[in-house]
């Protein structure tokens, strides 16, 4: 089973080792995808990672390739969602630093998992080839401002930095009432529509029907 899937990443390698640069529609593409990179999102981002990880961890140097490379093996970003959970809840409990291409993309799919799972929503979680292949940084970008956003928004405790650095998400005001309590609504509910004891419906005109005037 292990060797099908290996020879399945090594075959992709391939793949992508003999892949030629990009032409004509599919540049055009690729350089609107490359446009939407925030360079100063990525500068916020590493400082959030770095402080929410509480590890010795190398500030990369600036630029959307360095970005790639610093986070391409998955270890940094399995440490980061690791962060979120107090001690001994972590979802993912072994991080391998394995150079092996498949082992990285590996820890990068459980990443995204373990952000779905968290409460990032699937529409803001990227895909394993745009951060290992380098296709779409700025979804890279989004996923994790995402995350940011909704670690802020719990507020348990396990978030580290500044609040202001996260957009947080607006939440439903969910109120519990007692059974005592509905039934005493249902009773000012009756009240204040009155009774219908003799009430006719004589002289009324039907919703959309004219009235006769006489």
């Amino acid at each position: 089973m292990c060797g099908c899937r290996a020879a399945r990443v090594r075959s992709s390698l391939a793949e992508m080792a003999n892949r030629g640069p990009s032409y004509g529609l599919s540049r055009e593409v690729q350089e609107k995808i490359e446009q939407k990179y925030d360079a100063d999102l990525e500068n916020k981002l590493v400082d959030w990672i770095i402080l929410q990880c509480a590890e010795d961890i190398e500030h990369p140097p600036p630029g959307r390739a360095h970005f790639q490379k610093w986070l391409m093996d998955g270890t940094v970003l399995c440490k980061l969602i690791n962060s979120l959970y107090p001690p001994g809840q972590e979802p993912i409990p072994k991080i391998s630093e394995s150079k092996m291409a498949f082992k990285q993309m590996e820890q990068i799919s459980q990443f995204l998992k373990a952000a779905e799972i968290y409460g990032v929503r699937t529409t803001d979680i990227f895909q394993t080839v745009d951060l290992w292949e380098g296709k779409d940084m700025a979804a890279v970008q989004r996923t994790l401002m995402a995350l940011g956003s909704v670690a802020v928004t719990k507020d348990d405790g396990c978030y580290r930095g500044e609040p202001s650095w996260f957009h947080r998400k607006a939440q439903q005001n969910r109120r519990g009432f007692s059974e005592e309590q509905l039934r005493q609504g249902q009773n000012v509910i009756g009240l204040q529509m009155g009774s219908n004891k003799g009430a006719s419906q004589a002289g009324m005109t039907g919703y959309g029907m004219p009235r006769q005037i006489m």
